[in-house]
């Protein structure tokens, strides 16, 4: 049977990387990116035997080729350090590994618990990511936005058992989040040119693009149904979309004026 490394990157997730790590612990080798915990996350890293590495951080698709980039198996499991491999999941890679898979690459339905609830409307499930892939057939953009994906040029099949994400376990962390992920998005939002350097472009980016986001996602993919806490990240999320515009333009504003 092919062998497997597992890939994670981390920064302060003691809370989280023991269960993460627990629920793979079957594999052949597991690679940790740390890129500077000031908690106990590297002394619970190095409990599980991973194989650990301390970089700066270079943003989210830079951090997670590294660590792609360190593992020495010939299949690859890329996982974020809040997220937990079921044991049907466990059972499904294993199997497909045994039977040397006719892909070179899996995407993988992740289910997403958001305020203690998981989310199973509104776009959030299933929610398919690219983290089962040999070695050397994926990997992220340097520019993308954090949560990304990994990308692949070849054909790639589908699993059936569920990524558990533990995404948000309060709206703090939810907040705190979005205010980080709207900064890093602001790169990426600028290389697309949508500074709203027009009024008509400031509107649409950062009142009308919010509000489609909420309609979109809570009515019309039926994220209502997943109770008031599908409305508070719904409501919330919409609230982001406008931070990383707003962002934008703040950014694109001071960089015009100093010329």
């Amino acid at each position: 049977m092919p062998k497997l490394s597992v890939a994670i990157v981390a920064m302060n997730e003691a809370a989280n990387i023991g269960r993460t790590l627990e629920s793979v612990k079957w594999a052949d080798e597991i690679v940790v990116v740390d890129s500077g915990s000031t908690d106990e996350t590297v002394d619970i890293a190095k409990s599980y035997g991973a194989t650990l590495f301390v970089e700066p951080w270079k943003g989210y698709g830079g951090q997670v080729n590294s660590a792609l980039d360190k593992c020495s198996q010939p299949w690859i499991l890329n996982v974020d350090a809040d997220e937990v491999v079921t044991p049907e999941l466990a059972l499904e890679i294993q199997k497909l590994l045994r039977n040397e898979p006719e892909l070179s690459a899996y995407w993988v339905p992740r289910i997403n618990n958001i305020f203690g609830r998981w989310m199973l409307h509104g776009g959030q499930y299933p929610d398919y990511k690219l983290r089962l892939f040999r070695q050397g057939a994926a990997r992220l953009r340097e520019d993308t936005e954090p949560h990304a994906t990994p990308k692949t040029s070849l054909p790639a099949g589908k699993l059936k058992h569920d990524l558990q994400h533990y995404q948000y376990p309060t709206l703090r962390s939810y907040i705190d989040h979005m205010q980080s992920y709207s900064s890093s998005s602001v790169p990426l939002v600028l290389r697309r040119g949508k500074t709203g350097r027009s009024l008509t472009q400031f509107l649409l980016n950062t009142l009308l693009n919010p509000v489609f986001t909420f309609l979109y996602n809570y009515v019309l993919r039926g994220g209502f149904l997943d109770g008031r806490e599908g409305l508070i990240f719904h409501l919330n999320h919409s609230i982001y979309t406008n931070w990383k515009f707003v962002k934008a333009w703040e950014v694109a504003g001071r960089d015009n004026s100093s010329h």
